[in-house]
């Protein structure tokens, strides 16, 4: 039987550098691909059943932790991350033909965009107001709509180059010309991707409850097992002041032992810890286990614990 065709969807519209994520996705380009306005749509169109899965921000190597997308993957139906991707980020300033430089007043793009531009803006178009927009190619397209309320854009390389009605002003506009941003694919739960030896997950955890310690007790939990965190950021929960969660980027995948024990405990301070998900790091840069806490050591303590139990049962004692 022909296999069934896969639907993607991504923070659109086209030309983000979102859609460049998900281009690196080995059978994205024969796939039907749909943008949508916001990470919240590309997300209930997964949980909805009408995408496979949907290629979203999530960090910058700039800006951290994209907060629409931690807030978005953190309640609701549950989602799983089986795939990161990295891509390597510049941008340019646009507007329509004939705009100078020294005619803009107002310049829109997506918040991070602007975070990653604005030395650079300030120094040469002083005094430009920044109006935010939903992408980076939502604000460029918006310029050839003839009534934006505002005078150039920044966005991607090639949205300039897909579309003539763009001018280029200034190329390599970024502050940090080393920028990434780290993208997710994310689906309904399912089999999980296989372990790669370069792996890292990714939990939810909310606090149980505000006092002295209790954000300790969830980094032990990481600690005392041998696992770094490569991330860890909090966000408020919305139901009141003071109320928050953890999202966190472990190393190791859940079939590791040391990573398996640690969600273990994370589960029981807090019962409501959501697993996002173990798939390949981008990079594949493997981490340094301990011999204690290799998989080995784990099932030797174990198997010697399980030993000192049969005994028991035996009615051995000692002397």
């Amino acid at each position: 039987m022909p296999a069934t065709p896969v639907t993607y969807t991504f923070l659109g519209p086209e030309g983000t550098f979102t859609e460049a994520a998900l281009m690196q996705v080995p059978d994205a380009a024969q796939a039907t691909r749909i943008p949508a306005s916001n990470v919240n749509a590309a997300l209930d169109m997964v949980r909805d059943g009408f995408a496979d899965a949907a290629m979203v921000p999530i960090e910058n190597s700039v800006e951290g932790g994209v907060t629409a997308t931690l807030d978005a993957i953190a309640g609701g139906q549950e989602l799983r991350i089986i795939r990161e991707v990295l891509v390597p980020i510049s941008f340019v300033l646009v507007a329509r033909s004939g705009v100078e430089l020294e005619d803009i007043r107002r310049i829109s793009t997506h918040g991070h965009a602007w975070a990653q531009c604005r030395l650079w803006v300030e120094a040469n178009i002083p005094g430009a107001e920044y109006v935010a927009g939903s992408s980076t190619a939502a604000a460029a397209m918006g310029l050839l709509g003839g009534d934006a309320h505002y005078d150039a854009a920044i966005c991607a390389p090639i949205v300039a180059q897909e579309q003539p009605g763009l001018s280029v002003l200034a190329e390599n506009i970024g502050d940090n010309p080393g920028a990434v941003t780290r993208f997710i694919l994310v689906s309904r739960p399912g089999t999980l991707p296989e372990r790669t030896g370069a792996d890292k997950t990714t939990v939810v955890v909310p606090l149980p409850e505000d006092r002295p310690g209790a954000l300790m007790e969830i980094l032990d939990q990481f600690a005392t097992r041998g696992v770094n965190l490569s991330r860890i950021e909090s966000r408020p929960t919305g139901q009141y002041l003071g109320h928050y969660f953890f999202s966190i980027d472990a190393d190791g995948h859940i079939a590791d032992a040391r990573v398996a024990d640690a969600l273990a405990g994370l589960h029981r301070i807090s019962p409501a810890t959501r697993f996002l998900g173990s798939y390949g790091r981008a990079d594949a840069q493997s981490s340094s286990v301990a011999q204690h806490t290799s998989d080995e050591a784990f099932r030797a303590a174990h198997e010697w614990v399980g030993q000192i139990l049969q005994g028991n049962e035996r009615g051995l004692t000692m002397p």
